[in-house]
């Protein structure tokens, strides 16, 4: 059994996001708010809010507990780009690539 959560159009880079889900890969979900609540990363509170949206999936839709709950699966894939330009000296411009991400939480019980 298992529940997920999915964050759409999250306005960090993937590459970003990454950093910060490595470190919670397969932990169980109490341990992970607590490593995520203290980690100064910009990912970080996106990830925990998200983490939290996938355990009460899991409490309200699928009739699982809290406590038995551990990451199954983290995973960050990269969104639409959204290009800007910053006007630069003599007339040229420089792009800006402002990165966005779809970031998945799927939450199991141990066994």
């Amino acid at each position: 059994m298992e529940a997920k959560a999915i964050l759409r159009y999250a306005r960090i880079s993937p590459r970003k996001v990454k950093i910060v889900i490595d470190l919670i890969r397969n932990k169980p979900v109490g341990e992970a708010i607590g490593i995520l609540r203290n980690t100064p990363k910009a990912a970080s509170p996106i990830v925990d809010k998200l983490l939290c949206s996938a355990i009460a999936n899991a409490e309200n839709n699928h009739s699982m507990t809290a406590d038995t709950l551990y990451v199954k699966e983290i995973y960050a894939n990269p969104g639409p780009i959204l290009k800007r330009i910053q006007p630069r000296a003599q007339g040229r411009a420089n792009r800006i690539n402002k990165r966005t991400s779809h970031i998945t939480v799927v939450v199991g019980e141990k066994e």
